[in-house]
């Protein structure tokens, strides 16, 4: 049972913990810069500089999506990293016109538009990998100073994250009947969460509902998980 000053402890670290997730966001936003900036100042070649500097953060990861798959069809780069069949078009156009792409249909079906890299793509291709796989070993590096049990708690913590509704909070017999149905899911439910999708605000809520359910130790655990992620500097 929880006493009332155990709660407002909680209630204080849910505060913190839903203020970090919203810098978290913003820092997000703001490394968009950052990451254009580490390709500018490591490309070797100046016309890949330029064209760089030209081009947004969905253009290099329509052209990452390119350079993966090559030959690819529009569809298939929709399909497989979630932008719209719009934005593809928009986009492999600005990239067929800065000759970072171009197009080529198959012998036996004229009207499927295939996309591939130029010189020039395979450049800004592989100088973004580079950024991936520095990005990866920082990241590798930073988590390497926590234990099993916390690398656990975290990624238990992000996993339960996408699967925990907050828009719908309940309370504790509510609660209990969502475990049983989830324990013995009908095959309408199975369907729905399967083609259902979480919006930002969903998964706000959700890491609401999952935090309300540990005690102030775990809390705590969180909240320093969470600023040593995505606020503590580190070096590579």
């Amino acid at each position: 049972m929880i006493n009332p000053s155990e709660n407002k402890i909680k209630d204080h670290l849910i505060q913190e913990v839903l203020e970090a997730v919203r810098d978290i966001q913003i820092r997000f936003q703001s490394e968009d810069d950052e990451e254009k900036q580490w390709l500018i100042q490591n490309s070797p070649n100046p016309a890949v500089e330029e064209l760089i500097k030209e081009m947004t953060v969905t253009m290099l990861h329509v052209l990452d999506a390119i350079g993966t798959l090559e030959p690819v069809n529009g569809i298939t780069i929709s399909k497989q990293f979630g932008f719209s069949k719009g934005t593809v078009s928009k986009i492999t156009r600005r990239l067929v016109s800065q000759n970072i792409i171009v197009t080529e249909s198959l012998p036996d079906n004229k009207k499927e538009v295939l996309f591939r890299t130029t010189s020039l793509g395979k450049e800004i291709y592989r100088l973004h990998q580079g950024l991936h796989h520095q990005i990866d070993l920082g990241v590798h590096h930073f988590l390497q100073r926590y234990n099993e049990d916390e690398l656990q708690f975290l990624v238990n913590t992000l996993q339960k994250t996408l699967h925990t509704s907050w828009i719908h909070s309940e309370t504790e017999e509510e609660a209990i009947e969502t475990a049983r149905r989830d324990a013995y899911p009908s095959k309408a439910s199975v369907a729905y969460k399967a083609s259902s999708s979480l919006s930002l605000t969903e998964e706000m809520n959700e890491i609401m509902s999952m935090l309300n359910k540990l005690d102030s130790r775990n809390l705590k655990k969180a909240k320093t998980i969470l600023n040593d992620v995505f606020f503590a500097d580190y070096e590579d």
